[in-house]
C-alpha cells in the first residue's frame, strides 16, 4: 500500500473516531424522565440542551458524509490499482 492509501486510511480511522465521539455526546431522548425522578428543567437548560443537540447532529451529519466519501474513494482507488 502507497503512501496515499496510508493518509486516506489514516483519515478514515479519525472520522470514524470523530464519529463515534459525537455520538456519544449527545443525549437520548427520555422525555419525561425528569418527572419520575423529581429533576425540572428550566426553560434555559431546555434551550441550552436543544442547542447542544443540533450542534452534535449537524456534525454527526458532516462526519457521516466524510466517511461515506473517504470509504468510497479508498475503493476507487483500490479497483483502478492506484492503492497497491
Amino acid at each position: 500500500m502507497g503512501v496515499l492509501g496510508i493518509v486516506l486510511g489514516v483519515i478514515l480511522g479519525i472520522v470514524s473516531i470523530a464519529i463515534i465521539v459525537v455520538i456519544i455526546l449527545q443525549e437520548g431522548n427520555q422525555q419525561g424522565l425528569g418527572v419520575v425522578t423529581g429533576a425540572a428543567d428550566s426553560y434555559f437548560s431546555k434551550n441550552k440542551a436543544r442547542s447542544i443537540d443540533a450542534f452534535l447532529s449537524r456534525w454527526t451529519k458532516v462526519f457521516a458524509a466524510v466517511f461515506v466519501l473517504f470509504v468510497i474513494a479508498l475503493n476507487v482507488l483500490s479497483y483502478f490499482g492506484v492503492l497497491k
